[in-house]
């Protein structure tokens, strides 16, 4: 019986396809464009997300006007009157601190809205089967939670800042615990 001719020279020919570059290229732009549009949809869920969230609330939830605080300016002659000049910083002062608690409160407002949206988005993420939506969610979350922190950070008391810190620990912990089991 004669031998049968070896498969080397098909062995051969598909090492040589293995080897090229044109082969290689396919592979490498088959395997990174998904990557790259995975990502690139997971950052602009993000960044969506966060806008929708911000802008949402700056069209149902007003900012405080400074022009609403603040007497329009008057031409006011130069006075030697001291106490004309007090009585004008004291109505000054007086408005700014109107105008700051004005403010304090409407960043506190908009903190509570950012943190129930980012908790809210978290724990969607944390359900929801798609491994992008997924992805985009949390991560959505988890800045919308940075950029309310940001916001109320300089105003909050030492006390409250604990407490956000607190409960955005808890949520995150509890969230690992939940997806990622114990």
């Amino acid at each position: 019986m004669t031998p049968r001719a070896p498969a080397r020279p098909l062995a051969g020919r598909l090492r040589n396809l293995l080897n090229s570059s044109d082969f290689l290229c396919y592979n490498i732009k088959m395997e990174t464009k998904p990557k790259v549009l995975k990502w690139a949809l997971i950052i602009g869920i993000v960044v969506v997300l966060n806008l929708f969230f911000n802008y949402t609330i700056s069209l149902f939830y007003k900012e405080p006007d400074y022009n609403n605080y603040f007497r329009q300016p008057q031409m006011v002659q130069p006075s030697s009157d001291i106490i004309k000049q007090q009585i004008e910083q004291q109505k000054f002062n007086e408005e700014q601190k109107n105008y700051n608690d004005a403010r304090e409160v409407y960043n506190r407002s908009v903190f509570i809205i950012l943190i129930i949206l980012g908790v809210l988005s978290l724990v969607a993420g944390a359900f929801i089967a798609n491994e992008i939506i997924t992805l985009g969610l949390s991560w959505g979350g988890v800045l919308s939670l940075i950029i309310a922190s940001m916001r109320y950070w300089s105003s909050a008391d030492n006390l409250i800042r604990v407490l956000i810190l607190g409960f955005a620990l808890a949520v995150l912990i509890w969230l690992a615990i939940k997806k990622f089991g114990k």
